[in-house]
Formats: C-alpha cells, structure tokens, sequence
C-alpha cells in the first residue's frame, strides 16, 4: 500500500520530466548568418521602395504655367488662370500693351467676342533658369483663330519672364518678329507711334470688356 502511494506521489515529478525531455530532444531552429544578411536586404529593398514612391518628381515652372496659357489662349479663361502673373505683370503682342492683371484679363477675356475659335494647337518649350529665383522661359507654338468663318493660323514666340514663381513679363511675338518699338525699328519715332497705338487698343478693349471684370 505504501508503494503504491509512492508511486502516485511521483508521477507529477515524473511527467514533468518527461514534458522537460521531450521539449529539449527536438532539435532546435539554428539561425544562420546569412539569414539576417538577407532580412537587412529585403528591409533595404522594402525601403528604397518606399521612398520611390513616396518622392514624387516636382513640376517644372513650365508645367505649371502651361496649363493656364492653354486656358488663356483658348477663350477658357477663368480668374484663377489669371493668378500666374504678378500684379504689375505686363503683356504685350503686335496689337495690345497690357498693363497689370485687370487689363491683361481684359486682354484674355476679349478674343471670345473677336474669334469663334481660338487656341494653341501645338507647342514646345524650352525653359531657362536667368538666377534661382528669376527664368526664362520660351513657348515656340502655333495658334489657331477663326474669324468670320475663315481660319488664320500663326506661328508664334512666346516669352514668359518669370521671377518668384509669377510671371512680370509676358511677350508674344507673331511670326517669331520682335515688337515693334523705339528700340526695334530703324526710325525710333515710328517705334514710338506703334507703342502709343498698342496702348489705345488695349486701353479701348479693357473699356469694352468692363475693365477686366470677370465674367
């Protein structure tokens, strides 16, 4: 009797040892070297990916001028197109001379009542940096207009001077042909004329069209 309870008193001692052998016996995972060169590999990878990702290329000052142009050439305009320019910009072609935002949107908004169409219909740029804050940049582009009917393509040159991000100058030239001024043409008075009649087209547009009030 007394074996017996021996025995029983034993068995936990002894089943523990047994879970203790059986644990131990199996053979354990060795980790290799290698195995963690290849985890800091795949984490590099993993970040690389990320980061590729996550940087995105940032847009050229072209790219984001362009759109507006488009909008600006193609009777779209809206106000906020009209935010590329600073408020002293000037923008000047073979018939107008604009003189701040409100005349360039008068400008802008007026080739709807002259043209049923109007538009740029091809283009290319090339973009020059003058200082980090100041550029150049150049728009060789044809555009298109219709007038009563019949359709008149130009080929144009147009130059953007841009300084902090806002465009201070904006030239359009048709045919690539400098603009007639005192400083371009052989009698500086006939220069002087032609400034004076791009001035009183633009100052009876801008009237016309309510003194750059957006539609």
């Amino acid at each position: 009797m007394s074996l017996c309870v021996a025995s029983r008193s034993l068995s936990p001692s002894f089943s523990l040892y047994r879970l203790f052998v059986k644990r131990t016996s199996q053979p354990a995972m060795e980790k290799h070297p290698q195995d963690d060169a290849d985890a800091m590999k795949n984490e590099a990878r993993e970040g690389l990916s990320k980061e590729s990702h996550d940087l995105k290329p940032s847009k050229t000052i072209s790219d984001r001028l362009i759109t507006h142009l488009l909008n600006l050439y193609g009777s779209r305009a809206m106000a906020s197109d009209f935010e590329i320019y600073a408020p002293d910009a000037t923008f000047e072609d073979q018939l107008m001379c604009a003189r701040g935002i409100k005349q360039i949107k008068s400008a802008f908004y007026s080739l709807s009542k002259v043209f049923s169409e109007s538009a740029i219909v091809e283009y290319s740029i090339k973009e020059n940096a003058i200082s980090p804050s100041k550029q150049e940049i150049l728009i060789d582009n044809k555009q298109h207009y219709k007038f009563l009917g019949r359709g008149i393509d130009i080929v144009s040159l147009i130059t953007l001077y841009v300084e902090n991000g806002k465009v201070i100058r904006h030239e359009d030239w048709w045919d690539k042909k400098p603009l007639w001024n005192r400083q371009t043409v052989r009698f500086p008075l006939f220069g002087r004329v032609m400034e004076v009649t791009r001035r009183g087209t633009m100052l009876a547009t801008h009237a016309m069209m309510g003194f750059g009030k957006d539609p």
